[in-house]
């Protein structure tokens, strides 16, 4: 993970092995320290020739040999050999000649007298002018699979190509892992890593080379871990890292940059990049399956943010999305179980005083927590597909209710608001033709839509085709919350709209606010310039209503009128509304 130079660099792994105590064969401790005596991992200490000088207590109860036993004599000795074949020791010697980091699957003979699978780790370590001073190796037991299944074959555990832990053995090393890091005390990262563009390549190189690759791969990030560290394989290209030890930024800046290092194959230099995922336990306090899953997630996160690169799990986030899940399927469930309702409030030319419409604004009526308002849950579903979903629901229901008022001899459109997600996917003029046609009664004209003027800006061309389309049919549209955008005189001057709503946070503190004023005589002129209509929202008093028409704003809705109401409350309130004498007064006014 480190250039090499003429002086052999220590990494941040050789630093922690140097910090182990090494006794001589008197049993003198220099320096001193616990962590040789107390490690969880059996420990070996070599000297330059590899023969050992020391031993901790782990290595003497997992095969039952004193230190006395084991001195002076070389591991393979005791019966420490490469797992798959004994004709492989040479290479291991030779690996270990040029290597001052290695790792190899071996069998070792425990106490009991049988052969058990392990992870050997050889670091070489030098003194101060370079030159080889002992070896630390430590031997990971792998047999802490359930005893039952000690004796299966190996390629239950092991994957076939690489010769590394599969996700069977992975799980088990994971909840040894976590049992250990609660003991101890002790940090443990699971990282999820997957070869980016790797089917891309392999269909480039064929199969052959593909796993030829693969093999290389898995060994020079093998050749990057400490310890009792685990790489395992749990798929085509995905691989797995199990760190028992505290990572940083530089920790994984300097994996990714190892590993874009060529890897040569007959000649041909080959260069790969990986997306990595990152968890971290205890602070990711949960089991092992889902803490491999969290950090597959962080993987797919580091592939969105462009691959080559890494990103960490973040719990709290999580824990965040697990509630906004929850809270998507209760609405999904509110709308399966008609727990939605249409209100409406009414919007009145304060010319006349004549009701030219309502506004269909949702609500929630929640069994546990009474009526909700749209605040309180539309935000759940913001630039989801659930917002389709309500949009087609409010639709349907607009227009059946259109048609029971018709049956009552009531005549008023209805005002419906569009998300932006809903406007702006491709089919929805077509949809909303279809339903036009089932309810081919009402008449298109007595439907509105309103669309936030930020939606339609989202992508002008999408809206563009959209509204007109639905004007086609006959359906008016308007600009909702106009002001509150950036760019409000391109917008009129793009969109064909038939009317524009002036946002209620201006109109609310117009008659306190000089600000808000300049903003409202603005959009009213502007409106006027470009020959709109225009309505007012928020208007709570008869002041605000005065004000508005002396600037030349007739159209109005707000508290000051009418409150929403459900559908059967509108037949009295139309009835009373012309007994609203101090209203009815303002038409005196124009």
């Amino acid at each position: 993970m480190y250039p090499p130079t003429d002086v052999p660099q220590k990494t941040p792994f050789q630093r922690q092995v140097d910090a182990i105590p090494v006794k001589s064969a008197h049993g003198h401790c220099s320096p001193a320290d616990t962590t040789f005596v107390f490690a969880n991992e059996a420990i070996i200490i070599t000297d330059k020739d590899n023969r050992v000088i020391d031993v901790n207590p782990a290595f003497c109860e997992l095969t039952g040999l004193t230190l006395e036993e084991a001195s002076n004599k070389t591991p393979e000795a005791f019966s420490i050999l490469p797992l798959d074949d004994s004709r492989r020791m040479p290479l291991v010697h030779e690996e270990l000649r040029l290597r001052d980091r290695s790792k190899h699957q071996v069998s070792y003979r425990s106490h009991d007298g049988q052969y058990y699978p392990g992870m050997m780790s050889i670091n070489r370590v030098h003194d101060d002018q370079g030159r080889i001073d002992h070896h630390v190796i430590v031997l990971t037991d792998l047999s802490t699979i359930p005893s039952h299944a000690r004796h299966l074959n190996r390629e239950v555990y092991f994957d076939a190509l690489t010769g590394l832990p599969n996700l069977q053995l992975l799980t088990q090393l994971i909840q040894e892992s976590i049992l250990h890091a609660d003991q101890k005390q002790l940090p443990l990262a699971i990282c999820s890593l997957d070869i980016d563009f790797f089917q891309t390549i392999n269909e480039r190189l064929g199969a052959q080379m593909g796993d030829i690759l693969l093999s290389s791969f898995a060994q020079r990030i093998s050749h990057l871990l400490f310890g009792d560290d685990v790489l395992a394989r749990v798929g085509g290209d995905e691989f797995v890292l199990l760190l028992h030890h505290g990572v940083d930024n530089i920790f994984f800046e300097k994996l990714l940059a190892a590993i874009r290092q060529p890897i040569v194959i007959e000649g041909q230099s080959i260069y790969l990049t990986v997306s990595l995922g990152v968890t971290l336990y205890p602070r990711d306090h949960v089991q092992g399956d889902i803490l491999l899953r969290h950090a597959n997630q962080a993987m797919y996160r580091a592939k969105q943010r462009g691959r080559d690169t890494y990103h960490f799990f973040d719990p709290d986030q999580d824990r965040l999305l697990q509630v906004r899940h929850e809270q998507r399927q209760r609405f999904i469930d509110a709308l399966n179980r008609d727990e939605l309702r249409l209100y409406f409030q009414p919007q009145v030319d304060m010319r006349s005083g004549q009701v030219i419409g309502v506004e269909a604004l949702i609500r929630w009526q929640h069994p546990e927590q009474g009526l909700l308002a749209p605040g309180q849950f539309l935000s759940t579903i913001d630039t989801t597909s659930l917002e389709i979903d309500l949009g087609e629901w409010v639709l349907t229901q607009a227009l059946n209710q259109l048609t029971q008022w018709q049956a009552q001899g009531i005549s008023i459109t209805i005002s419906v608001n569009i998300s932006p997600t809903h406007l702006l996917i491709s089919d929805f003029s077509q949809r909303l033709g279809e339903l036009l046609k089932r309810y081919s009664h009402v008449p298109p004209k007595m439907l509105k839509l309103e669309v936030l003027e930020s939606a339609a800006m989202h992508d002008i061309t999408a809206a563009l085709k959209n509204i007109a389309c639905c004007q086609s049919l006959g359906v008016g549209f308007a600009i909702d919350d106009f002001g509150t955008g950036f760019s409000s005189l391109t917008h009129l001057r793009q969109l064909p709209v038939d009317l524009i709503k002036i946002d209620r946070s201006f109109v609310r503190d117009m008659l306190t606010d000089p600000n808000d004023m300049a903003i409202v005589e603005s959009v009213i002129y502007m409106a006027n310039r470009f020959d709109r209509a225009m309505l007012a929202e928020g208007v709570e008093t008869l002041d605000h209503a005065k004000a508005l028409m002396k600037l030349g704003c007739f159209l109005a809705q707000g508290f000051g009128i009418a409150r929403p109401m459900p559908a059967e409350a509108i037949p009295a309130w139309l009835i009373q509304w012309p007994n609203q004498t101090d209203w009815q007064a303002l038409t005196r006014l124009s």
